[in-house]
């Protein structure tokens, strides 16, 4: 039990999630470990502070907002309407959720940055490197993978731009030093190592903490031409929303600071294990006690993807399964250290092997046992034998595991030391079979017994329960109305009180069948693929844009036209050089699309183009209009017309 914590301050966060698209179940794993981290530490009595958020700004933001037709600011509020309604969907207690667009937190970004460039931390030069605008991350040609980014595996540009740099390297032994005297600094030890051996060992290269060649950032209020970047930006919110000020804190961040744990994917632990540690550094605050990196969530064996078909959203998920089942199953599928995996099927069988059959059943046998030989009312353990005190030890134990698993962040296996609890109670009725004991008058002080440790042992399963799967807390309490929920009350066995008079049996979880299930989401899918604008999975619905005047649509001259010849674009790995027919002759135009399509698979395709576009030249080729294509998620598909149709007709 924890004996020094009541009271203490308890700071933890989970990454601020981007908002380019709404989060798949992948990234909802991340709210739910680490509000199931926050809710334990608030039962033991801590004084907890929960932070999550979104991150808003950068390239892709823009790019994403002018493809839409709206502002940055219109996309942002969207998106982070979207993972904010997730969080409350799946029943996170979040204390604080920061926007990176709140103007507090832009204002003391804006001081932080200036604050780091007076004291020579931050000075201006130039960036010459290779850039993946997903990751929004500049890279050298040692660093990449098979010529791709190393984190998300994209190409990667040339680019070259006035910046402003934050002196890692200057940092570089003082960081050192730190993950070597704080062993649990970086966690696990897996995710320390690669720190340590892949990137701060070889060198620190001074970091590009601003950019010039877009604006949806926050501008650098001595320089406008140039806007934070997006790591500077995104990293501080941790300190920002306790109220961080460098000429001035907050009670609240004085109170809280240091975080004691950021919860992390494992894919950005290098920012917030190199570059935000030496940002504290040069601001001259503590460091965060542990950075945890915790594995990814998979669709079988393969990362989610719109484009593979292999996206599960949480929200849609609950409303199938419901939240706590979602909830159990993304905290008990993933391993401590390596990458967990979700398909409908394991979904089925985990569902109702351990929450229909061990926990629910558990609980309503229970009761409707007590309600049948005792009218519903709990009766004095009067008559013990040594199999109670094994039951009695098995509920203090697993108070202690579920302890040292929160505390070490091994999640799954806490919640397994619950269910396990749930399965020595379903042992128990077997050992002293209560059914046997009613046929005896006499037994009648030992069935009474039984059937209050019975009771005691799911008492104990809905308080450690409670972090994790909150309403089923709630209905098990409500079911042997016991107001006994305190993690206190967990020290000694004993604490239902006898003569309780017991609530109803209900059943907690009904069994899922799979042909009902795969049926409900086949019907899900279909309704999904037959209407272009309600997406029933819940992926962002692609905005209108604004209107239009017909004199608008008017000055775009929309042609047919055959592709006659296409190859790829020298030194540009997107780039394909179409040669159309357009009914007047040849043009030449160049589109991005060399990641969807072969060049020899579009030879003979009728196409729609826009004539009239002023031409432009694309890695030294001159693109002579604009060919038109479907963009859904991650996937692209070029808009072709029956060959009958004319070259050069008009799109009217």
């Amino acid at each position: 039990m924890c004996k020094n914590c009541k009271g203490k301050p308890y700071y933890i966060t989970t990454a601020i999630a981007y908002t380019s698209r709404k989060p798949h179940i992948g990234n909802s794993y991340e709210i739910v470990l680490t509000d199931a981290i926050a809710r334990y530490k608030r039962m033991q009595g801590y004084d907890v502070l929960f932070q999550t958020g979104t991150d808003e700004h950068g390239q892709k933001i823009e790019t994403y907002a002018q493809a839409e037709g709206c502002t940055p600011k219109e996309y942002v509020d969207k998106v982070a309407g979207e993972i904010k309604a997730i969080c409350d969907v799946l029943n996170t207690s979040y204390d604080k959720f920061i926007r990176t667009t709140d103007p507090d937190h832009e204002r003391v970004v804006q001081k932080i940055f200036r604050k780091l460039y007076e004291q020579g931390d931050i000075y201006k030069g130039s960036y010459e490197g290779l850039y993946c605008t997903p990751c929004e991350s500049f890279w050298t040609d040692s660093q990449l993978v098979d010529g791709k980014c190393p984190t998300c595996g994209n190409e990667v540009k040339p680019m070259k731009e006035e910046a402003y740099f934050l002196k890692l390297s200057k940092y570089q032994k003082q960081l050192e030093e730190h993950i070597e005297n704080n062993p649990d600094f970086i966690y696990p030890e897996s995710r320390k190592k690669e720190m340590l051996n892949n990137f701060i060992k070889p060198g620190l290269q001074d970091l590009c903490v601003s950019r010039t060649s877009f604006k949806w950032g926050i501008p650098v209020d001595f320089d406008d031409k140039h806007v934070v970047y997006v790591w500077l930006d995104a990293l501080s919110n941790y300190i920002t929303g306790l109220g961080y000020d460098p000429d001035g804190s907050s009670e609240k961040y004085k109170k809280y600071w240091p975080a004691d744990a950021h919860i992390i994917g494992k894919d950005i632990v290098r920012f917030h294990t190199i570059y935000w540690p030496i940002m504290l550094m040069a601001l001259g605050e503590p460091l965060p006690k542990q950075v945890y990196g915790h594995p990814w969530l998979l669709f079988g064996e393969d990362k989610m993807s719109k484009s593979r078909g292999n996206v599960i959203y949480a929200d849609a998920l609950a409303q199938l399964i419901g939240v706590d089942a979602v909830r159990y199953y993304l905290l008990s599928e993933m391993p401590f250290a390596s990458d967990g995996s979700i398909t409908y099927d394991t979904i089925i069988e985990r569902f109702n092997s351990d929450l229909a059959n061990t926990l629910g059943n558990l609980v309503n046998r229970t009761i409707a046992m007590n309600k049948k030989y005792f009218g519903g009312t709990v009766q004095e353990p009067a008559v013990r034998e040594a199999v109670d005190s094994e039951l009695e030890q098995f509920c203090c134990d697993t108070v202690k595991k579920v302890d040292e698993c929160i505390d070490k962040f091994h999640i799954s296996d806490a919640l397994e030391a619950v269910i396990n609890l749930a399965k020595r109670c379903n042992k128990y009725i077997d050992e002293t079979t209560p059914w046997a004991l009613a046929k005896d008058e006499a037994q009648k002080p030992r069935l009474g017994t039984v059937l209050y440790n019975l009771l005691e042992g799911i008492r104990y399963i809905a308080v450690l329960i409670e972090p994790f799967m909150p309403d089923t807390h709630k209905a098990i309490l409500e079911q042997i109305n016991c107001d006994v929920k305190d993690y206190d009350s967990l020290e000694k066995f004993g604490a239902f009180k006898p003569g309780t008079v017991l609530g109803e049996a209900a059943p907690l979880f009904v069994r899922i069948d799979p042909e009902k299930l795969y049926a409900e989401i086949d019907a899900m899918q279909k309704a999904s693929a037959d209407k272009s604008i309600t997406e029933i999975e819940a992926e962002v619905t692609e905005p209108i844009a604004p209107e239009i005047s017909i004199d608008d649509f008017g000055k775009s001259d929309i042609r047919v036209g055959e592709v006659l010849a296409c190859e790829k674009v020298k030194k540009s790995k997107k780039l394909l050089k179409f040669t159309l027919a357009d009914g007047f002759g040849e043009r030449t135009i160049v589109s991005g699309i060399a990641q969807y399509y072969k060049p020899e698979e579009l030879v003979g395709k009728k196409v729609l183009f826009v004539a009239n576009l002023k031409p432009v030249k694309l890695c030294g080729v001159e693109s002579q209009g604009m060919i038109l294509s479907a963009e859904k998620g991650d996937s692209l598909t070029l808009i072709t017309v029956d060959n009958a149709i004319g070259n050069g007709s008009k799109i009217v």
